[in-house]
């Protein structure tokens, strides 16, 4: 089974995507913290990201949720295209776009860690899923 391991970032686990630019198709790495507290596994979005890396990568917009928390109040959810090429994951995933994401680049929340195995994998020190 393909599995892409990270290191923590602060004490933190995260993932690594890849976003690509709608204009001009150049790739750029956000981090996320990986966080199975963000959200439920029926949320209507499956990470949070900077609304302008939203719109900078072409997303489309579906809808608004409410987020409760540290950032309460309605956000757009977008339509992203990210990759883990680790993996092999290239797909859309919905996306609560936030004027400045709370913790890191952004966060994977529950829902889309659910996809996958998650976990250490026996290394304290990293954090990583695997299909």
């Amino acid at each position: 089974m393909p599995r892409a391991l990270w290191s923590l970032l602060d004490d933190r686990p995260r993932i690594q995507v890849v976003l690509t630019r709608a204009a001009g198709r150049q790739q750029f790495v956000r981090d996320l913290m990986a966080d199975t507290g963000g959200g439920s596994a029926r949320a209507t979005f499956e990470m949070v990201l900077d609304e302008n890396d939203c719109l900078m990568c072409g997303g489309k917009r579906l809808t608004s949720v409410q987020i409760g928390g540290s950032i309460s109040r309605s956000f757009p959810i977008y339509r992203v295209r990210i990759q883990i090429p680790q993996l092999g994951f290239n797909g859309p995933v919905s996306v609560a776009g936030v004027p400045t994401s709370p913790s890191l680049d952004g966060i994977a929340c529950f829902r889309f860690l659910k996809r996958f195995t998650y976990g250490n994998f026996g290394d304290h020190g990293q954090f990583g899923i695997e299909i």
